[in-house]
Order: C-alpha cells, then sequence, then structure tokens
C-alpha cells in the first residue's frame, strides 16, 4: 500500500494488532522533527510568511537522515516525523511542492522501516479546521490514532486540537474521548509502556514554565499531564521548538527533539534513536553526520542485545 497512508482508521496498518500486544525484547525506533522544507530561506531573508520559495538545503538534510537510518543495523521498528513535514501552511503557494518533494525523499526509506506521521501546526494550520485536516489526513494518514508494537502502546496526537481548536471544536471533542477510550484499552492489555508523540511539547523544561509558543497553555498542558501520569504513560516525544530540550513531570519524561530541519538554536540537524527495554525507555540525539558515519554507539546496542 501507500507508504504515506499507513495511518488508516485509528491504528497503523504496518503492524498486526494481534502479532503485537506481547513484549519480546528490546527494540528501538527513530524520532525526527520539522524537516519543515521551506523554513531555513523564509528564516535566513526573515519573512517566515513567504520567503520559503526554496529548500534545496532541506532536501539534502532529509535524503541524509534517510539515508542514515537505512544503513542502521539492527533495523528500527518504525521512524516517527513528529510534524511541520513542511513549512507552507495551508493554502500557501509552495506547499503542494514541498510535500512532493519530501515524499519523494520519504519513499527511499527501507520498505522493512514503517514511517510514522504526527501533524504539526504548519501541516494543518495554527488554527485548524475540518478542511486542513482533512486535507492533511488525504496526503499523510489520520491525524490521530494508536498502534502495538512488540507489548509497547504507541499513541500519536494532534496537539493544534489542544493549542486552538476553535475552528474545530467537535473535532477536539472526538479525539478526546478517543484518547480515553484508548488509555482504557492500555489498561486492560497490561502494556509494558505507553509512549506518546505529538507535535507541540507539553512544556520545554519545567511543568509550570509559563505558555507561549512553544509550549500548550497551562491549565489544558495541567489537565493533559495529570492524565497521561494516570494512565502511567512513561514519555512524551515532540518537535516543534527545533533545539534539544526536555522535563519530567511526576514519572512522565517530557522529550522535545531538535529538527532535521532549520536549527533555532545550538544543536546540529539529527535524529534521536529511542530504545524500549522491559524497565525504561532510553534515549539519545545524534548529529545526522554522526549517526551517518558511526551508527549507534555500542552502550544502545548492548541493551538490545539482551535479547539473542
Amino acid at each position: 500500500g501507500d507508504a504515506f497512508l499507513r495511518a488508516r482508521g485509528r491504528t497503523l496498518t504496518a503492524f498486526r494488532q494481534d502479532d503485537e500486544y506481547q513484549w519480546k525484547g528490546p527494540f528501538y525506533f527513530i524520532q525526527g522533527a520539522d524537516p519543515q522544507f521551506g523554513l531555513m530561506k523564509a528564516w535566513a531573508v526573515g519573512d517566515t510568511n513567504n520567503g520559503d520559495d526554496e529548500w534545496g538545503e532541506e532536501i539534502k538534510l532529509a535524503e541524509q537522515a534517510v539515508q542514515a537510518i537505512n544503513k542502521l543495523n539492527p533495523k528500527p521498528k518504525f521512524f516517527v516525523l513528529c510534524g511541520d513535514l513542511i513549512h507552507g501552511m495551508p493554502g500557501t503557494q509552495w506547499r503542494k511542492d514541498q510535500e512532493h518533494d519530501l515524499k519523494n525523499v520519504l519513499k527511499n526509506t527501507d520498505q522493512d522501516i514503517p514511517l510514522v506521521f504526527v501533524s504539526g501546526n504548519h501541516d494543518i494550520g495554527n488554527t485548524p479546521t475540518r478542511e486542513t485536516i482533512d486535507n492533511y489526513c488525504k496526503n499523510w494518514g489520520d491525524d490521530y490514532f494508536s498502534f502495538w508494537v512488540g507489548g509497547v502502546f504507541f499513541l500519536v496526537l494532534n496537539s493544534q486540537l489542544y493549542f486552538d481548536s476553535s475552528k474545530c471544536p467537535e473535532l477536539k471533542q472526538a479525539q478526546d474521548v478517543w484518547l480515553n477510550e484508548q488509555l482504557a484499552v492500555a489498561e486492560k492489555h497490561k502494556c509494558k509502556h505507553i509512549i506518546v508523540f505529538q507535535h507541540i511539547p507539553l512544556f520545554l523544561r519545567k511543568p509550570d514554565e509559563d505558555h507561549d509558543y512553544f509550549n500548550l497553555e497551562k491549565t489544558v498542558r495541567q489537565e493533559i499531564m495529570e492524565k497521561f501520569h494516570k494512565a502511567g504513560i512513561k514519555a512524551v516525544f515532540s518537535g516543534h521548538y527545533h533545539r534539544n530540550a526536555g522535563g519530567s513531570y511526576r514519572g512522565l519524561e517530557m522529550v522535545v527533539s531538535s529538527a532535521i530541519g532549520c536549527q533555532l538554536g545550538e544543536d546540529t540537524h539529527g535524529l534521536r534513536v529511542v530504545v524500549v527495554t522491559d524497565e525504561k525507555i532510553v534515549h539519545r540525539y545524534y548529529g545526522l553526520n554522526e549517526l551517518s558515519s558511526q551508527g549507534i554507539e555500542k552502550e544502545l546496542l548492548d541493551m538490545l542485545g539482551k535479547q539473542n
């Protein structure tokens, strides 16, 4: 089937659910975020609304990411992209071309490594509508869904519905109802871990930090954190910040990964390797050059090796 439409019917067709409820030993996946074709030029010229008419640099970086992932041995279980696939907002001029070029790069990902897409603010708009979300789903698959891999339960959320759902309140409500159902399912199946992917972080460093463009509003955040904590969720992985950051709330780890594309801080273009073991979730951010040339370091590989 279409590698870009694997998220259908609120699950991921790449994994057969009935095979995946059981813990089968440690595994790992790759998290990337914000390839955001067009931002580097827009940022450089100081026009983030219309300056996104070139993205050659991002194409090269995304190609490097795919090549680095394809070389890894053992293979990751999947490659998740935590939003802002492209820079052009819904309805803008270069959007279709940016999406087309990104798909051309991503389709070279090893066929055995499913692509998992998370919707970001540039993919569906800062204030999404039913139309912008439908459009995204036609291109990349469902905007929220869950899937199982080796006894671990993964939830992909549409964080724009938490950021500003004023134009589609019924869609936010639908996601909330669905999420409660999913957490009940996880409880019933006694999963090893629950892990969440969303574009916008709950917070960048501290659970009680002030609200700004890069995190969720405090009352919304508090409600989600409490829900996640009660459900026993171990980690939330996000992008959006174009820098590495993170913190924790009552045992829930918030992991903010920097971008494959444009860097807004001191980090390098990169990917995060996430190892899931019996007891814990261990992760490390790698620059693309480092991952391409050296692969995953021995310490993480050893954690995976316990299954042999």
